[in-house]
């Protein structure tokens, strides 16, 4: 999508209008605590209007010439007439100047940034593959009937495509690689998808960084879940744990496996010599007397067993006089 311009506008209306932009762009800097940058390349201007619909309530979709956008950031940090409130927001933000290049927006909202991610995905639309276009994605004509005439077959056979006829009409044999990520499309795979009908590209709004609550990071992290988190912290106390058993340093992870070990320890001393502590009566009992286990065992059983819902009995239909109608029927 083209940045937009002011022709036809007086030189008044264009000064106007471009500080009416900066300032809308500094007020946004200073309420919103989240932003996407985006990169437009490819956005069609009734998409982009589709894109702002569907976000209306939830985000605000800036776009504008990068040259406006940093003029408004470095008035915002200078703040000479001293109108803008929120000075600590104005160093975490600033690394968004160096983020200003190309064709790129800027999406302020207040919402889960994941939400208006998944917003933006949802409204990407298909396009035809052309020629010179870079191909983002794997490209793969599939197997089957193509739909076109025996006379077609020649086309096919020039990009090594193997094929068939079949009830008149051209078949492709195998699953066919056309274009790898990063890959010109030529002329002749511009055609042959055409011909398919086939629109392998989309487009629409992708995400190049994210701020959030005063740092900036990559798109990815969005689909970090919280069951992600829990799991990575886990796995990093049980490294700390690990390591600190190893080098025989205490701290907060390794003291409960420390405990739990040393009561090991004592219980095997225990079980060894005549040595007794209430904790280990009951390992005591056990060794004692072996059948004790095979009760333990049974107990759970036993449990399950009446734990089992009760059969359902089905009651006898009552007669006409056991129901009180007094023979009236």
């Amino acid at each position: 999508m083209s940045k937009s311009t002011d022709k036809g506008l007086s030189k008044a209306d264009r000064q106007k209008k471009k500080f009416g932009f900066m300032t809308e762009f500094q007020q946004r800097l200073e309420e919103y605590p989240n932003l996407l940058v985006v990169d437009a390349d490819n956005v069609a201007s009734n998409q982009m209007q589709q894109i702002r619909k569907v976000l209306r309530g939830k985000a605000v979709v800036n776009m504008g010439k990068n040259t406006l956008m940093k003029r408004a950031m470095t008035d915002y940090k200078e703040n000479k007439d001293g109108k803008w409130n929120n000075k600590e927001n104005v160093e975490k933000v600033w690394p968004l100047y160096d983020l200003l290049k190309g064709n790129v927006g800027v999406i302020f909202t207040k919402e889960p940034l994941s939400e208006i991610r998944d917003i933006i995905e949802k409204n990407k639309v298909g396009a035809p593959a052309r020629q010179g276009a870079i191909s983002p994605v794997r490209v793969v004509v599939p197997a089957g009937n193509t739909g076109q005439e025996p006379t077609k077959t020649s086309f096919f056979q020039a990009l090594n495509i193997q094929t068939r006829i079949t009830r008149g009409f051209v078949e492709i044999t195998t699953d066919f690689l056309l274009l790898e990520p990063g890959q010109k499309v030529g002329q002749s795979e511009a055609v042959l998808l055409q011909m398919l009908g086939i629109m392998p590209f989309s487009y629409g709004l992708k995400i190049q960084h994210v701020y959030e609550n005063g740092a900036f990071y990559a798109p990815a992290v969005l689909d970090i879940k919280e069951e992600d988190l829990l799991a990575k912290i886990q796995e990093g106390i049980n490294e700390v744990a690990a390591l600190s058993l190893a080098v025989g340093l205490p701290n907060e992870a390794s003291i409960p496996h420390q405990v739990a070990n040393a009561m090991k320890s004592l219980l095997a001393l225990s079980a060894a010599t005549e040595y007794s502590f209430p904790e280990a009566e009951e390992l005591k009992g056990y060794l004692a007397d072996p059948s004790k286990f095979a009760v333990a065992a049974a107990v759970p059983e036993a449990k399950k067993e009446e734990a089992k819902p009760a059969a359902v009995v089905e009651e006898e239909e009552e007669s006409e006089e056991e129901m009180g109608f007094g023979g009236l029927f």
